[in-house]
């Protein structure tokens, strides 16, 4: 009985095994007939950030006559991984990835490498893995526009450094960049670095509880949070307000969202890094696309991720306060000003 048993559970495996091949072999056959397919793979649509990329990037594929099939996978690793290999089944002929991990996304990469299938690390960088193009802005460069927008009014005091999700290599550039400018002042002890934490998964919640934990150490006496994009902003902001001193500590963020935008606008959070997202999914639709028809994209950098050179176009963030947020924000299109200013007394909207 027991020999039956074992011989059944390798009948089934032998046919499971036959059936993944044939499902791979189905897929590589229909690549390259008919529209370019296009798999994209988000970490997640839970922050507003990532619908307008989902959206912006799907308005230009279908522009140049490909199908975009979509899969978001909140944050979950295995889920996303589990993803990738659907979409490859599919037989998406370019694989778009959004990693939740940079780490773990690597074997997503290696799936489809070894069906032919070019990857694009978008936004986020994929590490140690044949990505075909990474297509991002200059994360290094962000945490640089966080941390002199700070200093130049805060160059002395407790500051509270607040990264995003260690998972992000994102993340870790953005720190990189903030690091190497306030470096210098915390060597020469102008600013001391009270609380140095990450939020997991960018939370508003972790960063709320990071900043309640540091006021509390510092007795409320802190100059700057500074914060690596909006959503922890915002709990940085709600662990100020608390104490009565949100609009008194300066707080950067990036990703320009909705609820940041306000807080700019009302006085809450300092300042906010722009990144125009419509020409980064833009940018990356129509890259997909080529690399699909195996076509040549131009790229204007590299980036190393541990196994190679990763050819790369990175596009420049801006930085966006009260002052220029009409000019960039609004007059993109990316945010509406009723929405932008509906907390703000009508007098204090500017005249056009």
């Amino acid at each position: 009985m027991r020999n039956f048993i074992l011989l059944l559970c390798i009948v089934a495996l032998l046919e499971f095994s036959t059936s993944c091949h044939r499902g791979h072999e189905e897929a590589r056959q229909s690549r390259g007939k008919g529209p370019v397919k296009i798999g994209l793979s988000l970490d997640s649509l839970q922050l507003e950030r990532w619908q307008h990329d989902r959206d912006a990037f799907v308005a230009k594929a279908s522009q140049l006559g490909a199908e975009v099939f979509i899969q978001s996978a909140n944050g979950v690793d295995a889920v996303q991984i589990r993803q990738c290999e659907n979409l490859l089944t599919m037989g998406v002929d370019v694989l778009v990835i959004v990693p939740h991990n940079g780490e773990v996304m690597a074997s997503a990469v290696r799936s489809a490498e070894a069906q032919g299938v070019p990857v694009i690390s978008y936004d986020r960088l994929i590490r140690d893995s044949n990505v075909s193009l990474y297509v991002s802005f200059d994360n290094k460069l962000i945490g640089e526009l966080q941390a002199k927008y700070l200093y130049a009014r805060a160059p002395a005091g407790n500051y509270i450094l607040i990264g995003g999700s260690p998972t992000d290599n994102n993340a870790h550039l953005i720190r990189e960049g903030q690091m190497q400018v306030l470096s210098p002042a915390i060597k020469r002890g102008d600013i001391r670095i009270i609380a140095d934490q990450w939020a997991k998964d960018w939370l508003p919640s972790e960063a709320l509880r990071h900043t309640e934990n540091a006021l509390t150490q510092a007795n409320n006496h802190v100059a700057a949070v500074v914060t690596s994009n909006d959503s922890t902003a915002g709990g940085a902001i709600q662990a100020l307000g608390e104490q009565g001193l949100a609009g008194r500590v300066l707080v950067s963020g990036q990703d320009t969202d909705l609820a940041a935008a306000q807080r700019v606008v009302e006085g809450t959070q300092s300042m906010t890094v722009y990144k125009p997202i419509k020409p980064l999914a833009e940018n990356a639709a129509a890259a997909a696309v080529a690399l699909a028809r195996g076509e040549k994209v131009q790229s204007n950098s590299n980036v190393n991720n541990g196994a190679k050179e990763v050819p790369s176009i990175l596009l420049a963030p801006i930085v966006v306060d009260r002052t220029n947020i009409d000019s960039t924000v609004i007059k993109d299109g990316f945010l509406k000003r009723e929405d932008i200013y509906k907390n703000v007394s009508r007098t204090q909207w500017p005249k056009d």
